[in-house]
């Protein structure tokens, strides 16, 4: 997983693409972002164009937003935009939704936020407009507070039953965990411990069942970061320049480590029941660092 906004090109884009296409990863992620939350701006490529390229110059990778906020665009434009670019990949995307959260990108692009609970009362409106069109073969009807459809109909159909996959990420069990058990098909936790993922992953369980689905044909997964070194020399050398102890990085849910470390906390991380991890690989440029990880740990 990479964070676009932290100078994201059309180069490093393709030549990322290429290399976690061919190293044997199973996917490659990006964030949504049109900026960071603190200066400097840097490059950054638009999403859904970025996975348009990545759709059809890929064949085996899946891919996708983690996550992409319904208010940055209208969600009958996520909806067409997602069912198209799922159709050129053969089905391999998967549909990160979110509510949004970083207040700077919203003031600099003129993108209203909200406060806290019209943010997801709108991201519920999103989710339900979303879900509607992708699902529906029947045109769609659509009175909310936020966004209203009448008689629309997404043609052509999507090719995927249902469309893309579905995915909210987020670790709020008040607001998001209800929505996740309601409208999507996977859940993406981020940054966190082991025990903690065990205890979420009852609290999701149960809020499935409450809703009539299985939990076990329920995905999970997780985006957090990563502190990777070909030797320990290298990895005492990342770790210093950021002030970063192993010990503390750890406690906060990342993966930090050289060889075998990296394999034994993916290790655990599995026995929570997690399906799916995403390692945020903030060195765009090291694709060097990145064949070593692929070595490792596949």
């Amino acid at each position: 997983m990479i964070e676009g906004q932290n100078g994201l090109t059309w180069p490093r884009w393709q030549k990322i693409a290429t290399a976690v296409e061919d190293l044997g990863f199973a996917g490659l992620y990006r964030s949504d972002h049109f900026t960071n939350a603190d200066a400097p701006d840097k490059d950054s490529l638009e999403l859904w164009i970025s996975l348009t390229w990545l759709a059809s110059h890929t064949k085996r990778i899946e891919f996708g937003p983690l996550v992409s906020p319904v208010s940055f665009r209208h969600p009958a434009l996520t909806a067409r935009m997602a069912a198209a670019v799922d159709d050129l990949s053969g089905g391999r995307l998967t549909l990160g939704l979110g509510a949004g959260w970083q207040e700077r990108e919203h003031r600099l692009f003129g993108f209203d936020l909200l406060d806290l609970n019209s943010r997801f009362e709108r991201f519920e409106e999103g989710l339900q407009v979303i879900t509607a069109l992708l699902k529906s073969d029947d045109p769609v009807t659509f009175e909310g507070k936020y966004y209203q459809m009448r008689e629309a109909s997404l043609l052509p159909r999507p090719a995927r039953p249902d469309g893309p996959t579905i995915l909210i990420g987020g670790n709020g069990e008040r607001r998001t965990f209800p929505l996740v058990a309601k409208y999507a098909d996977e859940w993406n936790a981020i940054f966190v411990q082991p025990a903690k993922l065990i205890r979420l992953n009852t609290r999701l369980d149960e809020l499935l069942q409450a809703q009539g689905r299985d939990p076990k044909s329920f995905k999970r997964s997780m985006m957090t970061g990563l502190r990777f070194g070909r030797t320990k020399k290298e990895l005492d050398e990342k770790l210093a320049s950021r002030r970063q102890t192993a010990e503390e990085l750890r406690k906060r849910g990342l993966v930090v480590g050289v060889g075998d470390e990296v394999k034994e906390q993916l290790a655990e991380l599995e026995r929570t029941g997690l399906q799916r991890l995403m390692l945020q690989w903030l060195e765009l440029d090291d694709l060097d660092g990145l064949t070593a990880l692929a070595k490792v740990v596949l």
